[in-house]
């Protein structure tokens, strides 16, 4: 459904963080700093920082890492890692997660993995529930990225302000009423205008 170029962007969280920033979007600071290693060769953090690989794929790392004995932890684990930072936002605690398919948004809150006792399922959260602006700016996601099916992360910033932290290519809707039949539609749809374009072309 999204283009390869379009995936390409979300799997490079430097490019991620350059083109939504580069297009107005809330999007948290994010640098390169190399691998976990030169990260933990400069000593101890000014504040708490979300390390994250730079190249976003299954089972990859996202960690918090408070001092330097947590970033030689992570170093040794993840010796060549190329990674980047993001500074820490305590929040309330809860990431919403957002989905959008064909411009239908679909959402749920999960707690932080980066919380003590992060993790755990995902509670449905009505997409009317959130607020306009957040809602806004998980479409807007779409337009500037070229996506038709994505996942947005959203903190809340302070004072109820969004704040967009990653973009998934790949989203895992689970427990969503109305997602898979969205996808489905839009996949028969998309085949279907593929099928019209190769028809009104012809044989080569």
């Amino acid at each position: 459904i999204n283009s390869a170029a379009a995936t390409a962007r979300c799997q490079d969280r430097v490019a991620m963080a350059e083109l939504a920033r580069g297009a107005g979007l809330p999007f948290a600071r994010t640098r390169f700093v190399g691998t976990p290693a030169e990260l933990a060769a400069a000593g101890e953090p000014a504040g708490p920082l979300v390390v994250k690989s730079r190249h976003s794929r299954r089972g990859d790392l996202v960690a918090r890492a408070d001092s330097a004995v947590r970033l030689r932890e992570l170093a040794a684990e993840w010796p060549e890692e190329p990674v980047v930072v993001q500074d820490f936002l305590a929040g309330s605690g809860w990431d919403h997660k957002v989905w959008v398919v064909d411009g239908r948004l679909f959402a749920g809150l999960r707690r932080s993995e980066l919380a003590p006792e992060g993790g755990g399922e995902t509670l449905p959260l009505p997409p009317g529930e959130l607020p306009a602006d957040w809602r806004a700016l998980a479409l807007g996601v779409g337009e500037v990225f070229g996506l038709e099916v994505y996942g947005v992360d959203l903190l809340d910033a302070g004072g109820g302000a969004p704040l967009l932290v990653d973009v998934n290519a790949f989203p895992g809707i689970r427990g969503q009423a109305g997602a898979p039949e969205a996808l489905a539609e839009l996949a028969l749809r998309t085949g279907a205008r593929a099928g019209r374009r190769a028809s009104e072309n012809g044989p080569e």
